[in-house]
């Protein structure tokens, strides 16, 4: 008995110019128990990894700007302020972001801490994206970073305070979603360490 929620009738690749644009025609399970002729067209650019660098003493995060075509095509200016990331290319996640943070911001990565994957854009990108946190210190730097002229990047490394950075998503500057996400997550992290701080503060006071 077959129990998949999909038969898939054909596949058709529709362009192979940078990566892979293929349309699926396949019948779907709906949840009365019929089946439901569709077709989508699937873009596969491979899987991605993002990390956000911070600095707990400074309160600062390391993001970089650069310039994104669809966003310019999308009524906006097209740079947009970003954390770190690229594809994997047959590295593992942390192999990958390891190198891309070096790349792209000039700074070397000691640990680093794999938060969570989520897919980004399923109704049509295969990508999930592999989520890091990495605390740099100012004598992680070893180059200028900047990205790789030859792959048409032309990055700006930022420092900013965290603070400012999460009033930049909130004012709408910030409008990169794995950024916002990662900003986000950091955000809860540390309150949550706050509160955890404060909590045998209270206790003394209860007690008292």
């Amino acid at each position: 008995m077959d129990h998949s929620p999909v038969r898939i009738h054909s596949e058709e690749l529709l362009s192979d110019n940078w990566y892979l644009l293929k349309k699926y025609s396949f019948e779907l399970r709906r949840r009365d128990g019929s089946w439901q002729a569709q077709a989508r067209e699937v873009y596969d650019r491979g899987n991605g990894a993002t990390i956000l660098l911070y600095n707990t003493e400074h309160r600062t995060v390391l993001l970089i700007r650069q310039f994104r075509m669809p966003t310019f095509v999308n009524d906006y200016h097209g740079y947009l302020i970003e954390t770190a990331a690229g594809l994997l290319d047959n590295a593992s996640p942390e192999e990958r972001i390891r190198l891309e943070a070096e790349e792209e911001t000039g700074y070397r990565v000691g640990h680093v801490e794999k938060v969570y994957s989520a897919f980004m854009s399923p109704g049509s990108v295969t990508e999930r994206v592999h989520f890091f946190i990495g605390e740099y210190q100012p004598g992680d730097r070893v180059n200028n970073g900047g990205g790789l002229a030859e792959e048409g990047e032309d990055i700006e490394v930022l420092e900013l305070d965290f603070d400012e950075a999460i009033a930049m998503v909130a004012r709408g500057e910030i409008v990169d979603g794995k950024t916002i996400m990662l900003l986000q997550y950091l955000e809860l992290r540390l309150l949550k360490a706050t509160l955890a701080d404060c909590a045998p503060v209270a206790a003394d006071r209860a007690i008292r």
